[in-house]
């Protein structure tokens, strides 16, 4: 073999190993970032998540129906389950009777809508009440001393993980004041879930209210951050006033 044969031959092989490392590399990083999205969501491979799915409280819905909008978050939020390569198990809120850390839970809705949700919010976010209504000004968030009321420039989402006794499985929850709300809450949670990690730690319990801003026009798209209100909404009131 000639040294320019013998040149061009090493070259080739140099070049494969190169790529081989390369893409070595770029899988080992890949899988990083799967692990670190799994353990924020505490869905290990092959594991199975509950998704409890509220009720449409229209006027004339059936018990197990729901809105269309509500529909649109549980087909993200079971690809993101799918994606960490886990299996997605959706529950009516009314048949949820389990306790908690067995599994992963992503609960939707309101507490109106969802009976789960309410038991969640009182049990783990007691700083945290939630009201609807018919009239102007009656759909609400109150965290502790704040108040996020509904209107028709802006409409909020509760976002929060609660870690459950013992290390076990995280819940979280996403309540909006209305069903795009609940929509951009999920989208909002699938496409910032890294960032959330990094500022809340991949098993710690947080607490957002997040903005929809002009959802008639823009309907989830258009999201941000209203407030951490994870310190008021772990504290008990001693007493409330006037809730509906």
């Amino acid at each position: 073999m000639t040294d320019s044969v013998l040149n061009v031959v090493l070259g080739l092989v140099a070049s494969a190993i190169s790529a081989g490392l390369g893409w070595l590399a770029q899988a080992l990083r890949r899988r990083r970032r799967v692990e670190r999205v799994r353990a924020f969501f505490g869905l290990p491979g092959g594991s199975e998540c509950l998704i409890v799915v509220p009720r449409s409280i229209g006027t004339g819905s059936h018990a197990h129906t729901v809105t269309r909008r509500d529909a649109y978050a549980l087909m993200w939020l079971a690809g993101l389950v799918e994606e960490c390569g886990a299996r997605p198990e959706l529950v009516a809120h009314d048949a949820a009777h389990r306790g908690l850390g067995a599994k992963t839970e992503l609960c939707l809705g309101g507490p109106v809508s969802n009976e789960r949700m309410a038991a969640h919010l009182a049990w783990g976010l007691p700083g945290v009440l939630i009201t609807s209504g018919p009239g102007p000004g009656s759909n609400v968030l109150v965290v502790g001393e704040r108040d996020f009321t509904a209107g028709p420039d802006e409409t909020h989402v509760l976002l929060a993980r609660i870690a459950t006794p013992d290390g076990g499985r995280p819940v979280f929850l996403v309540s909006g004041q209305t069903g795009t709300a609940n929509q951009a809450g999920v989208r909002y949670l699938v496409a910032h879930h890294r960032e959330l990690a990094r500022r809340h730690g991949q098993d710690g319990t947080f607490a957002l209210v997040l903005r929809v801003v002009d959802p008639e026009a823009y309907g989830p798209d258009m999201v941000e951050v209203a407030a951490d209100v994870t310190a008021e909404a772990l504290r008990r009131p001693a007493a409330r006033s006037g809730a509906a």
